[in-house]
């Protein structure tokens, strides 16, 4: 089946003023998790408060992160040589890389300013954050951005705004399914399991979870910035210490349990 994609970017425009579709489902993102987040903190009897100080931290870590990311990670010869055009976030390009970076720096920061325990908040902040991610790769289908290699059958998506006429895989909604995975599973264990998990357990679950499938799905992207004849993309390199830092944690978790058990 092959799908014809010519939506337009832009939703609505009044003279100046105009409302894309890729800002709309970013900030529909947003608020979804913002909304699942402050359920999870009351259920769990935290104070609200921190969620509303702690967003703003957030929010302003993931752009920031995102936009950084993407200068130095995917085009850092046009960027040093035109550095103020880092600060024009409205041309686009962001990275989900250098956002994860930007997120934990702020929350970090919002742990050492307000003198809490980085524990305390980190496993139900990550539980929402698929959300967000997800709509993210919605706004980039409509963009008609990240797109996927041809697929060389009948089946695929023709990007009409690339003046193209041949199918490539929609590599934003597979990333999109992806976090709509990783949603699901996070929030069934906190539904089942949360008062059973050690600390830190969501967070490098979700780190496990979404740049394994990240690293997979790269293969699918035509987003080249090393020489084509290198195996990897850059978004591949990247994962990779995302990927074995939480296989190391749960190798620990898996010994210290062996351990316990023989110990008995």
């Amino acid at each position: 089946m092959i799908f014809v994609n010519n939506i337009d970017p832009i939703l609505v425009q009044f003279s100046v003023f105009t409302i894309r579709w890729y800002g709309l489902f970013f900030a529909i993102g947003l608020l979804l998790n913002y909304l699942l987040e402050r359920w999870i903190f009351k259920k769990e009897g935290h104070n609200p408060d921190d969620l509303d100080s702690l967003s703003v931290y957030l929010f302003i870590g993931l752009i920031v992160g995102a936009r950084i990311g993407h200068a130095v990670f995917y085009n850092f010869d046009y960027f040093s040589n035109h550095p103020l055009e880092i600060f024009q976030i409205w041309h686009g390009g962001l990275s989900s890389h250098g956002a994860a970076i930007g997120v934990f720096l702020a929350y970090l920061s919002w742990t050492f300013i307000h003198k809490i325990k980085f524990t305390k908040y980190a496993d139900l902040l990550v539980i929402g954050m698929p959300i967000t991610a997800m709509f993210v790769r919605i706004g980039n289908f409509f963009n008609s951005e990240i797109v996927g290699y041809k697929t060389g059958g009948n089946f695929g998506v023709v990007f009409q705004r690339l003046k193209e006429d041949f199918p490539r895989h929609p590599a934003q909604l597979y990333e999109a399914v992806l976090n709509l995975f990783i949603f699901i599973i996070l929030f069934f264990i906190y539904k089942k399991y949360f008062k059973k998990t050690p600390k830190l357990f969501f967070v490098f679950l979700y780190m496990l979870m979404y740049f394994l499938g990240r690293f997979f799905i790269e293969f699918y992207k035509d987003l080249h910035v090393f020489d084509t004849s290198f195996i990897f993309s850059m978004g591949q390199v990247l994962s990779i210490i995302p990927i074995l830092i939480p296989l190391v944690y749960f190798g620990f978790l898996a010994i210290s349990k062996f351990i316990k058990h023989s110990s008995k």
